[in-house]
């Protein structure tokens, strides 16, 4: 009974659609199998699956009690020296004093590694101060070194042979936890399956709205049965009005559902996607803006182009559309593409993908395209650099942002409920979720000692708050 949903690559397979680990039809949406599994990788896909964020804890132990300590454990993560932490424990170590510390790290921040006498000055810092200097050079040696292990956020991995006989294990921090001594790109050079077992307190607050409105309306509901395409949640939307719901509250989403005005499914797909680092790094934003609105005219260089890029009007969104460009217009085979979406998504991808420019842009030249659209093209990958999403990613979250939407139009008194017996989670504190729900006309009655329970709940209509509303 614990709510889940796959997530990232698994949405792309047809498989995780019928056993229920994803819930988007990789088919109807024309989704690429690749990005799941592609024949010349010949390793294990990654798996990813959030739960409600309350309840994880049950399914990593269930993991372990059903595969056994000696044949599951979870994969660590090898934190390194960057910026501000190298210069502190460098300082720290070469005797600055912590005011001096937290001095230059704020310069450095500002002007990486390369500070002037001038701006040490500014900071207060003496420019002659052998240690200032000593700690800065040291610093920048230390950048990229590990300097512990922590614990993967979720990434489990389970083996048919003892671990052991595999590779170290050892106790996590955490009681009832082992963790394996490689991260994620070592499992990957040696070819272990790893599942991502994820926390999402979204899951939490939907799993909690469904049991209230079970109990209060009678109504039964869950992931897969709330009704789609309803046109007053896409009215809601429109007008931005969505404190409290999934991926599309923060201030830079609810700037952008006016000027998208989502109407369909897809349309979430691509506001949730639009608002990242990537496309706005990628200058993708405005020209789809433009062309959704009619203010530019949307043209193919061929029609095999305009099978990949008609969904989003000739701007490539998505990790799956820049690996079909680069097979389609560049001649990549599948193994090559997957290479350039691993590129993409490496927290190093700047660098990564350089080596891949020529041949894409040379690869596109030999096909009849002309340069300077294949480096619009490439330009636009250089911005998944800086965390674009796969399109499978993009409509698995816009599932659960439709969902929340739904049960914020329908039931708001349920929905805020839910939220609140969920915190801490989402963008807004509970005051805000409050104000807004009676902003929405739900009545809202105190923390009483008589009615109230340990969490807040529904009482003719209105939305009665619990004990856990009271600090202190």
């Amino acid at each position: 009974g614990i709510l889940c949903q796959g997530r990232g690559s698994a949405a792309n397979s047809a498989v995780c659609y019928a056993l229920g680990i994803t819930a988007i039809d990789p088919v109807r949406m024309g989704l690429l199998f690749e990005r799941f599994l592609s024949m010349e990788r010949r390793e294990p896909p990654d798996i990813d699956v959030d739960f409600e964020h309350e309840r994880r804890e049950e399914v990593l132990q269930y993991v372990y009690a059903k595969h056994g300590r000696h044949k599951a454990g979870m994969v660590c993560e090898v934190i390194c020296y960057r910026g501000r932490l190298a210069l502190r424990e460098a300082g720290k170590s070469l005797g600055l004093s912590l005011d001096q510390v937290d001095r230059l790290s704020r310069v450095a921040s500002a002007h990486g590694f390369q500070v002037t006498p001038d701006v040490l000055k500014e900071a207060g810092l003496s420019p002659t101060d052998g240690r200032v200097l000593r700690t800065l050079s040291v610093a920048k040696e230390l950048e990229g070194v590990p300097r512990h292990l922590s614990i993967h956020v979720g990434g489990f991995v389970m083996t048919r042979e003892p671990l052991v006989d595999l590779v170290p294990v050892e106790n996590a921090a955490m009681p009832g936890r082992t963790v394996i001594q490689w991260e994620k790109d070592d499992i990957n050079a040696v070819g272990l399956l790893k599942v991502d077992l994820l926390a999402l307190g979204m899951l939490t607050a939907l799993s909690k709205c469904f049991a209230l409105i079970r109990q209060h309306h009678g109504r039964e509901l869950s992931l897969a049965t709330v009704p789609p395409e309803d046109p007053k949640v896409y009215d809601m939307l429109c007008e931005a009005d969505t404190v409290g719901v999934f991926q599309i509250e923060s201030r830079a989403q609810m700037n952008m559902l006016p000027r998208l005005r989502p109407r369909e499914f897809y349309d979430l797909v691509v506001q949730i996607a639009l608002i990242r680092p990537g496309p706005i790094v990628g200058n993708m934003v405005h020209p789809y803006l433009r062309r959704r609105h009619g203010q530019e005219p949307v043209t193919y260089p061929s029609e095999a182009v305009r099978g990949i890029l008609q969904k989003t009007l000739g701007v490539p969104l998505f990790q799956e559309q820049a690996m079909r460009l680069a097979m389609v217009a560049a001649g990549f085979s599948a193994g090559e593409a997957d290479g350039l979406r691993r590129a993409l998504s490496h927290k190093h991808a700047e660098e990564r993908i350089l080596p891949y420019r020529g041949r894409f842009v040379e690869g596109c030249e030999a096909r009849g395209y002309a340069r300077p659209q294949a480096e619009e093209w490439f330009n636009h990958f250089r911005g998944f650099a800086h965390y674009g999403f796969p399109e499978s990613h993009s409509a698995s979250f816009a599932l659960i942002a439709y969902a929340s939407s739904w049960l914020k139009c329908h039931y708001p008194a349920a929905f805020t409920a839910a939220l609140l017996n969920s915190q801490p989670m989402g963008f807004y504190a509970p005051h805000t979720l409050v104000a807004d729900v009676q902003r929405h006309g739900v009545e809202v009655r105190p923390v009483d000692v008589r009615r109230s329970s340990w969490d807040c709940t529904l009482e003719d209509g209105a939305l009665r708050l619990g004990f856990r509303m009271v600090r202190g």
